[in-house]
């Protein structure tokens, strides 16, 4: 069951404050897709579909990890992750794309992983550990899935708030609820 008993009680008697108090966390989230995913599954079929999402899983997943990132689920082709800060999750985020591009080398292009990488931050609502929801969520969500194509880093104006080392440049699909949406500028080696 998604929701428990606690916060389905809050739920029903309407008390948004009760909510946020015992459910509101603060994250940056990561939300990935694989740019062509559903174009290239009808041309070459889900099982060669299937080892893609496989290898990348197995070459990002360690990375996230490794910058202390906090996997949340796999669906289809896409990876939602969390992190405590947005230096981590952008860093994770442009070393992901290093790695895809270093894979990528020498692979026929319909073997390539080419990942699109959408970030949000702010308050969310947490529900048992592994689903979170918020404006940021679905920003990122669909910065991610949506926008960013093959090596892209889209991340909303809250991340671009807290990062004074990097360049972005703004983009003019900006998701309900971010104040701003912009495209990392980034070196792939």
């Amino acid at each position: 069951m998604l929701f428990d008993e606690h916060l389905s009680r809050l739920l029903d008697a309407g008390d948004d404050d009760a909510v946020w108090q015992a459910y509101g966390e603060t994250w940056c989230i990561m939300a990935t897709d694989l740019s062509g995913f559903s174009r290239g599954v009808a041309e070459l079929g889900i099982i060669h579909y299937l080892r893609i999402i496989l290898e990348s899983e197995r070459l990002l997943v360690p990375l996230i990890e490794r910058h202390r990132g906090k996997l949340l689920k796999v669906e289809g082709d896409s990876l939602f992750v969390i992190f405590e800060r947005v230096h981590d999750a952008l860093n994770a985020a442009i070393e992901m794309q290093r790695a895809a591009r270093a894979w990528n080398e020498g692979k026929p292009g319909r073997d390539h992983l080419l990942l699109g990488i959408g970030l949000g931050y702010g308050r969310v609502v947490r529900v048992a550990g592994a689903d979170v929801y918020g404006h940021e969520v679905n920003s990122a969500c669909i910065l991610g899935e949506t926008f960013a194509h093959g090596y892209e880093i889209l991340v909303t104006q809250a991340v671009r708030d807290r990062i004074d080392d990097q360049r972005f440049e703004p983009i003019e699909h900006v998701p309900p609820g971010a104040d701003g949406a912009y495209r990392l500028e980034y070196s792939l080696r």
